[in-house]
């Protein structure tokens, strides 16, 4: 170990990003690129892998610069990334077959439909944790291998490499010699059966899956390899992997049971920790994989909301009623509320509880009086209305395992910085949100394990210790105002779903 600073990698669904991280978790540097967004079909979401190679890569030499150190003050690496989306590239040269399908990519719903119709879901979900949906890897691999000329047939040669973003990058990273992810990475994939800590033969054998394709899976803090000496001018060992989420959930320092964070990115997701034991949810709610710092398995309950933050976004570049994502606070609070506008922006179905791939997005409550504000509002509002559905399912889940309900909230991302928004959720929980000092929860994850990886922390007390808050928001307001809110919510949530 040549230095006392840590890089991640964080590789999201709009931007590459590359934060240095200082032992004593101060953010020192960082360096963000956007990407292309491409869409074939609607419905159809892709990135170019050479892209997210070439920007992650760009944003790691600009934040080392930055930051003004060398390759050889990076203790490690550790890698975050936007989970589910699917890579296949061959393993000789090392091109992509395909752009990668994203997560919110929903092509292979009609495959879906047919497994369901096989009666796959009970055991699926019992040994994945998942439900059957085209977010997840598995539809959108078995996609690939039948639409891309030859690849089934290379597949089977074994002359292809599948994974999540994670293993694209850590195959380049060190030059074609490793290829694996870690296990919060794995159980996203809708193959890997979270309990036995193996890939599942399920889904494997349906869809004619070749095992040669898989990256081998290790623990989240695990020696990955070491970057090709070329990249940096000398090599940097990898020591930390887990996917965006359960970075998050571990960088807020969620280590005991019965913590929870809820991230709102592009998507919203909400992770409660559910330590070494495995938690089965009545109440459509996933058991994943969480962050594992060593080779004890880590489980959490989460919930997914599709469209987050983007929702934002689309208000600036679909309906063009801002120029820059920063201006919809103010817009937004121009108004002391929705004027009864409610925003369903299911614009890629709803996730749980309700997973509906068919859903669309929905304004309604539209009058002549309505404004641009107000649908503003009612955007922002949407990010914590169904963030709040998430946790009322998380609680019924508690309350039927006997556990108490969650008493506080910790939340990063994007938009974790906006007050509105951030009250707004406190107010509709009923319980105080709490916004930490560095946002950066994810980055800093994987920052985190890749220090433990590389023995530069003595162990998870150390790295908690490191967790501040920056501002607590208390509920506001009444539960009849919060109950009101929820019940237009539900109205509307019915006149966008279409079963």
């Amino acid at each position: 170990m040549s230095g006392g600073y840590l890089l991640a990698l964080d590789q999201g669904t709009s931007s590459s990003r590359s934060i240095v991280f200082s032992r004593d978790g101060r953010l020192v540097a960082q360096a963000q690129q956007e990407f292309t967004q491409h869409y074939p079909q609607p419905g159809w979401v892709e990135h170019d892998l050479e892209e997210i190679w070439q920007t992650q890569l760009a944003t790691a030499r600009q934040a080392l610069q930055q930051a003004g150190l060398q390759a050889q003050d990076i203790a490690a690496i550790g890698i975050t990334n936007q989970r589910e989306t699917t890579c296949l590239w061959d393993r000789r040269s090392g091109q992509p077959l395909h752009r990668a399908l994203v997560w919110q990519d929903r092509r292979t719903e009609p495959l879906c439909q047919q497994l369901r119709a096989e009666g796959l879901a009970e055991r699926l979900r019992e040994r994945t944790g998942l439900v059957i949906d085209p977010y997840f890897s598995a539809t959108k691999l078995a996609w690939l291998l039948e639409q891309v000329p030859g690849a089934r047939a290379a597949a089977e040669r074994g002359e292809l490499a599948f994974g999540t973003v994670d293993s694209w990058l850590l195959w380049r990273l060190t030059g074609g010699r490793v290829h694996a992810t870690d296990a919060s990475n794995a159980a996203r994939t809708l193959l890997f059966d979270i309990e036995r800590d193996a890939w599942d033969d399920t889904l494997l054998e349906r869809l004619q899956l070749p095992t040669a394709l898989l990256p081998a899976v290790h623990p989240s803090a695990h020696p990955f390899g070491h970057t090709d000496a070329a990249l940096f001018g000398v090599p940097i060992p990898i020591t930390g992997i887990a996917g965006d989420q359960q970075a998050a959930l571990f960088g807020q320092a969620c280590f005991r049971p019965g913590l929870a964070k809820n991230t709102y990115g592009t998507g919203c997701f909400l992770l409660l920790a559910t330590g070494s034991e495995r938690r089965h949810s009545q109440h459509g709610l996933l058991a994943t994989r969480a962050a594992q710092a060593d080779a004890t398995p880590q489980f959490a309950l989460e919930g997914s909301v599709f469209i987050g933050g983007a929702v934002v976004q689309w208000l600036r570049d679909g309906l063009g009623l801002i120029r820059s994502s920063s201006e919809v606070q103010a817009l937004a609070a121009s108004v002391p509320d929705s004027g009864g506008v409610c925003f369903v922006p299911a614009f890629a179905g709803l996730g749980a509880p309700y997973w509906d791939a068919d859903a669309r997005g929905a304004i309604v409550g539209l009058t002549r009086g309505s404004s641009a504000a107000h649908i503003a509002r009612a955007a922002l509002e949407s990010i914590a209305l169904q963030s709040t559905v998430l946790l009322q399912a998380m609680n019924a889940d508690a309350q039927r395992s006997g556990t108490a309900a969650l008493q506080e909230l910790r939340v990063d991302g994007g938009a974790a910085v906006n007050d509105l928004l951030m009250q707004f959720q406190a107010d509709l929980l009923g319980i105080p949100v709490l916004r930490p000092q560095v946002v950066e929860t994810t980055a800093f994850g994987a920052a985190g394990l890749a220090g433990l990886g590389a023995d530069l922390y003595s162990g998870l007390d150390e790295l908690a210790s490191l967790w501040r808050v920056d501002r607590r928001f208390e509920p506001q307001g009444s539960r009849a105002q919060a109950a009101e809110h929820l019940a237009r919510w539900e109205q509307a949530v019915r006149q966008a779903r279409t079963r």
